[in-house]
């Protein structure tokens, strides 16, 4: 996928709504094969933030990663719901925590034993709409979590298959346009043409992403996850 710098550039801009100021002190999670790792890396950089990095042993699920975590003070870290599902429920997680689900569903019970006294959000993008594109607000108690509202310069389109858009409450395919689009597949012209479509919603040689997610608008404006449209 290839990505301009700009984006993600414009991504780390935006530290303020996942929690990220000078100061604050992020856990380097991701693997750095993993998109989630230029988020980690680049918005605590941009932003005077302070990276904090630790061993593959110290990040492991489990005992060795609540350590980590307690241990160096983390303000903010972004895991997939399968590592945080591993926490040992006899150690206590820090409150004040800024918890960033991401990667994958996250399950309700997930969201009621730990949102309580931390600040936790879901969010939600594909590699070729840089990193991430939508972001829940804080979550709170047992809730499907909502993958949220588009980031700042983000637009979401939520169409039927004639690139009609549908109703609250109708499920619909995904779509990405505005800001962080990547170019497209490197080398490969025709999954690009496939994917990134043109955008009939848009000026005049505008281009919006198919994601294959299959969503659908809830009544407060938050998108709600149904799936994929390949299952």
């Amino acid at each position: 996928v290839v990505v301009p710098h700009a984006n993600v550039v414009a991504l780390a801009a935006q530290g303020e709504p996942f929690g990220v100021r000078e100061g604050t002190r992020v856990l380097q999670f991701a693997s750095f094969s993993f998109d989630a790792a230029a988020w980690e890396v680049c918005t605590s950089l941009l932003t005077g933030a302070v990276l904090v990095l630790a061993s593959e042993a110290d990040r492991a699920p489990g005992e060795p990663l609540a350590a980590l975590i307690t241990e160096a003070r983390i303000d903010v870290v972004c895991l997939p719901p399968t590592v945080l599902s591993a926490w040992p429920e006899e150690l206590p997680m820090p409150e004040g925590i800024t918890v960033i689900m991401a990667g994958e569903a996250c399950p309700p019970e997930l969201v009621e034993r730990w949102s309580a006294g931390r600040r936790m959000i879901n969010a939600y993008g594909p590699t070729e709409t840089t990193v991430c594109a939508t972001l829940s607000e804080p979550l709170a108690g047992a809730v499907k979590p909502p993958v949220g509202r588009p980031l700042a310069g983000k637009q979401v389109r939520v169409l039927d298959a004639s690139l009609r858009p549908v109703p609250v409450g109708v499920t619909g395919e995904l779509y990405m346009a505005g800001a962080g689009l990547a170019r497209g597949y490197l080398g490969r012209a025709r999954l690009t043409a496939e994917r990134f479509v043109a955008d009939p919603y848009g000026e005049p040689g505008a281009r919006m992403y198919r994601t294959g997610d299959l969503v659908r608008w809830l009544p407060d404006g938050t998108l709600d996850y149904i799936g994929r449209s390949d299952d």
